[in-house]
C-alpha cells in the first residue's frame, strides 16, 4: 500500500507550478506525496475539482490559487504556500486551525531576492548612478557628480525590522555605511545583536541619505510616509519602496519630486501599476519598476525547495521551518 499522503496543487495560472517545481525538485515532490501529473487546480467549484479536493491531505499552492473552502478538503493535513501568506488560498483559515492544519509558507525564501534587489538600489543610489547616466547620455562626457555620492559612511535608513527588512540590514553589513531603523516592534537587545541604531520615524529620515521601506501594509502604516517624513529627508535623498504601495503618501512625493529634492525607486505603487497619467511614468528622478523585487524566472525554484523541504518534513513527521499561524 502507498503510504504517501494524496496532494493536490492550485496554482493561477497553472503553468506556474511547472515554474517553481522544475524536473529536480518535482521528483523529490512525487517522492513524499501522490500527485497527479498535469494536475493543477485553478478553481474549487467543478466536480473535478472537487473529487481532487476530497482525498487532498496536502495543499500546494502559490499565487494565484483559488480559495479554499475547509468544506471541501476533509481530510487535509497541511497547506504548503510558495509565497508569502498561506491564509489566502484559505476561504476559512479559523476552520483550518481548529482542524490542527498544518501550515507553511515560504516568505523567508521570498525575501532574499527583495533584499538583494534592495541592496543593490541602495548601493546604487549612494553611487548617484541615475543622475550620472542621465547625464552622461545627454553630455556624451563625464558630468560632474553630486557632491558627497559614494558608499562611505553614508546613512541608510530602514522603516520596519520586518523579514526583508532584516536580510536588507544582513546584507549591508560589508559595507561602510551606517544603519538606522525605525521599528516600534525591535527590542534594544534585538537591534544590538543586528548591529544597528534605532530611532523615531522622525530620526530616521532626517539621518537619511537613503531611506528603505519594508514595514507591512496596516492601518496605522497607511500613508505612514507623508509630507512631513518626506520633508525631513535631506536634499538628494532617496526613497526606495519594495513593502506596500500604500505606505507611502504618492501625492506628498510627487511634490518633492517634481521639486527635484528627492529621488524614488518603486517597485510597488499604489495603484500598481499607476494610472496612464500618472508623473511617476514621466518625472527623470524616479526608478519605476513592475514588482520584480520579489521572485521571478529562476528565483522561483527557490520557493520551489522550499516548499519541497517543508513537504518532506511534514511527511516525516517533523516540526516545519516555517510555520504560518491561521488565526
Amino acid at each position: 500500500m502507498d503510504a504517501r499522503p494524496r496532494a493536490v496543487l492550485a496554482f493561477d495560472p497553472p503553468t506556474l507550478a511547472a515554474d517553481i517545481f522544475p524536473p529536480h525538485l518535482w521528483g523529490r515532490l512525487a517522492s513524499a506525496v501522490r500527485l497527479e501529473t498535469g494536475v493543477v487546480l485553478t478553481e474549487t467549484t467543478s466536480a473535478a475539482a472537487r473529487a481532487q479536493l476530497a482525498e487532498a491531505e496536502v495543499l500546494i499552492a502559490g499565487w494565484g490559487a483559488p480559495r479554499v473552502p475547509s468544506s471541501a478538503v476533509p481530510q487535509l493535513r497541511g497547506v504548503f504556500y510558495a509565497g508569502g501568506v498561506a491564509r489566502t488560498c484559505l476561504q476559512d483559515p479559523e476552520e483550518f486551525a481548529a482542524r490542527g492544519v498544518v501550515a507553511a509558507n515560504a516568505r523567508a525564501a521570498n525575501a532574499v531576492p527583495v533584499a538583494e534587489y534592495t541592496l543593490a538600489m541602495i548601493l546604487l543610489a549612494n553611487k548617484g548612478a541615475r543622475p550620472a547616466a542621465q547625464e552622461y547620455r545627454v553630455l556624451r562626457e563625464k558630468p560632474v557628480l553630486r557632491p558627497g555620492v559614494g558608499n562611505y559612511q553614508r546613512v541608510v535608513g530602514i522603516v520596519g525590522a520586518s523579514q526583508v527588512g532584516r536580510l536588507v540590514i544582513e546584507l549591508l553589513r560589508p559595507f561602510d555605511l551606517d544603519v538606522i531603523v525605525y521599528d516600534p516592534t525591535l527590542a534594544e537587545e534585538e537591534a544590538e545583536r543586528l548591529g544597528v541604531q534605532t530611532g523615531t520615524l522622525e530620526e530616521v529620515a532626517a539621518a537619511s541619505q537613503v531611506l528603505s521601506l519594508h514595514q507591512p501594509l496596516t492601518a496605522a502604516t497607511t500613508g505612514q510616509i507623508d509630507a512631513r517624513i518626506l520633508s525631513l529627508l535631506p536634499d538628494g535623498a532617496t526613497v526606495i519602496n519594495t513593502a506596500r504601495g500604500a505606505v507611502l503618501d504618492e501625492s506628498a512625493l510627487l511634490d518633492e519630486l517634481r521639486r527635484g529634492r528627492l529621488d524614488a525607486v518603486l517597485d510597488v505603487t499604489d495603484p500598481e501599476p499607476p494610472g496612464g497619467h500618472s508623473e511617476l511614468w514621466r518625472l527623470p528622478n524616479v526608478l519605476l519598476t513592475p514588482h520584480i523585487a520579489g521572485s521571478m524566472g529562476n528565483e522561483l525554484q527557490r520557493l520551489g525547495l522550499d516548499v519541497v523541504l517543508e513537504v518532506e518534513r511534514f511527511v516525516r513527521g517533523e516540526a516545519v521551518h516555517y510555520p504560518e499561524e491561521l488565526i
